[in-house]
């Protein structure tokens, strides 16, 4: 299913630094669909001094989301490393329109966000407790 909804390329330039470290160093982003309903949008970065709770935090209670965030942890043999992950946020509580347009929106942001092997799709906050379902999901991949 696809919407026409677009990504706006402020979105993938800044992705490409983030990946690649450059400029403002950061943690997260936080993306939406704007007014317009034509477009995605960054709407909140946290800086590198942000935790996942913080990324948690700012995605609101009743409304879609997308994200995309660094997540740092000490894998099984006890190195520290890093993947990006991808939520997609999209709680029970919101209204039926916007799950539907950010459900059909978001293979494009995925292909914006081009080298994101991390998806996770989450409908509560219980889907997006760090230890009982982020974790073992990233640790997957180390």
């Amino acid at each position: 299913m696809s919407t026409g909804v677009v990504v706006q390329d402020e979105v993938s330039d800044q992705f490409q630094d983030f990946k690649l470290k450059k400029g403002e160093q950061l943690r997260y982003f936080i993306y939406k669909i704007g007014k317009d309903k034509k477009s995605i949008e960054i709407e909140k970065k946290g800086t590198k001094d942000k935790t996942y709770d913080d990324f948690v935090a700012d995605l609101p209670e009743n409304d879609c989301r997308y994200g995309l965030i660094e997540v740092e942890f000490e894998t099984d043999d006890n190195r520290e490393t890093s993947k990006l992950v991808f939520i997609s946020w999209n709680p029970d509580t919101a209204s039926v329109r916007p799950k539907m347009l950010y459900s059909g929106s978001k293979e494009a942001i995925k292909a914006a966000l081009n080298g994101v092997g991390i998806h996770i799709n989450a409908t509560d906050y219980s889907e997006l407790d760090f230890e009982a379902s982020i974790l073992p999901v990233v640790k997957r991949f180390a």
